[in-house]
């Protein structure tokens, strides 16, 4: 999908199955005139083809002497609908076979079945959204959480996109003082003091590793936080896997090793989505399922957004703290939230329960929460925990979060271009090279947004699309 074909009519389905009633789209020039082809409105002295924008028509679906349907129209006119382009949709019931024959009409009529993402493309095409804008469609169609709808209600708003545009703007007004100065390179003019625009640059600079670096919570929240649950065997990590999702998910049993592959559940807390994964039982040696079950544990820890790191209340401080010392070892640099939780407290006194708290805060540098999946206690503090570990705070101003790794990747690249700028700056290089990095940074500004897109990269996009949508 290269490019909208003008004179083209598609159609498609626009909702899922389920429920009483279904929606096609048509979308195209003459959309309304190949429907009247087949629609008779329920008032003999309406007209379709001649129906304002925003109009709703009754009426009966046919094909020759073969009733289909009774439906409802809705007729926009180009530019004011979805596409941007002439446009109906209609309501339909929502039987498979009714659907399936309504688009056999319309293609007999000479419509096309739209491919994946096809409106969406055209409302971009037509100017009714930008790239950044278009991408945020599917997002809140996928979003599977409060936090998720609001980050990609925030990009279809243009939130994201007026925050790109303003940087661009920045770079454009930066580039046109270096366009001047190499215009006039002969007469040696300067038309900023460098100083000024060194400051300038480290600024925007700043910025585009702001949101750069907030890719890591925007995809997190887009996808699902992962949360990883690790420690020895036989601790109690999948009966803290059942507690929280408040099911039983995992096997419990008191035999070391139980647990040999990973297991994903989903639960919704605070308006966040957290994947929960429970993990092989950390230790050295077990045959070669046991050591493919430790191997696939240090792969997901090294993806984790969060760990629990599950030891027991009879542990010595010393090996609490080495527990979250050695799992922060396998997480390396990747930016994860440690979480000690010492279970089976139902087995220590209160007494030992605040001397293990003394102790374990001096020497371990990650919260530590006393629980006991035996008893349920505790894991309402582990829930808050888990609340207070994603930068919620964040999500007050959701068009700073980037969410796309496509954006995340331009971002970076930016970055790479404006690092350029000041090392040329900073060298002394010639003002032409310093202007060939300007550009380049602006190029990949404009390619978040659509002002600058190939057509391939505009084909991988809507591929991802529902169809009709």
């Amino acid at each position: 999908m290269n490019q909208v074909q003008k004179g083209k009519i598609i159609c498609a389905p626009a909702t899922s199955g389920g429920g009483a009633i279904a929606l096609i789209r048509v979308s195209g020039q003459g959309a309304v005139e190949t429907l009247s082809e087949i629609f008779q409105p329920a008032d003999n002295q309406i007209d379709i083809t001649k129906a304002k924008g925003y109009s709703l028509i009754l009426g009966t679906i046919s094909s020759h002497d073969e009733f289909i349907d009774q439906v409802l129209v809705s007729v926009f006119r180009a530019p004011h609908s979805y596409t941007g382009e002439e446009m109906v949709e209609i309501s339909c019931h929502a039987s498979p076979f009714i659907q399936h024959r309504i688009i056999e009409i319309l293609i007999e009529k000479g419509v096309e079945t739209a491919a994946p993402g096809e409106f969406t493309m055209r409302a971009f095409m037509n100017g009714k959204m930008d790239l950044s804008q278009a991408e945020a469609v599917a997002d809140i169609i996928a979003a599977d959480s409060e936090a998720a709808h609001r980050l990609a209600a925030s990009q279809l708003r243009g939130g994201f996109s007026a925050g790109i545009e303003k940087l661009r703007h920045e770079l454009v007004t930066f580039a046109s003082l270096i366009e001047l100065e190499l215009d006039f390179s002969e007469e040696d003019v300067q038309f900023a003091n460098r100083f000024a625009m060194t400051e300038t640059v480290i600024k925007i600079k700043d910025m585009v590793d702001r949101l750069a670096s907030s890719f890591r919570l925007g995809n997190a929240i887009r996808k699902g936080i992962p949360v990883v649950i690790a420690g020895r065997p036989n601790v109690g990590k999948s009966s803290l896997l059942n507690l929280l999702l408040q099911e039983e998910r995992a096997i419990v049993s008191d035999i070391p090793g139980t647990t040999r592959d990973t297991i994903e559940e989903v639960l919704h807390l605070g308006g966040l989505l957290f994947r929960f994964i429970d993990t092989a039982g950390l230790r050295e040696g077990g045959d070669e399922i046991e050591e493919l079950g430790m191997e696939r544990t240090r792969s997901k820890l090294r993806a984790a957004e969060v760990v629990l790191a599950v030891a027991e209340a009879t542990d010595t401080d010393e090996s609490i703290a080495a527990l979250a010392a050695s799992i922060g070892e396998i997480t390396g640099n990747s930016g994860a939230r440690l979480i000690v939780l010492v279970n089976k407290s139902d087995l220590i006194t209160r007494k030992r329960i605040a001397e293990l708290k003394r102790e374990l805060k001096d020497i371990c540098p990650c919260p530590a929460l006393f629980v006991s999946a035996s008893q349920s206690e505790g894991i309402e503090q582990v829930r808050k925990q888990l609340i207070a570990s994603v930068e919620t705070g964040k999500l007050d101003n959701p068009q700073y979060i980037v969410t796309n790794a496509r954006h995340y990747e331009a971002l970076k690249n930016v970055s790479d271009s404006l690092r350029r700028v000041l090392d040329g700056f900073r060298d002394g290089i010639p003002t032409v090279l310093i202007a060939t990095d300007v550009r380049q940074s602006i190029y990949y500004l404009g390619q978040i947004t659509g002002r600058i897109t190939p057509d391939d990269i505009l084909g991988e996009i809507f591929s991802k699309f529902c169809i009709g949508k």
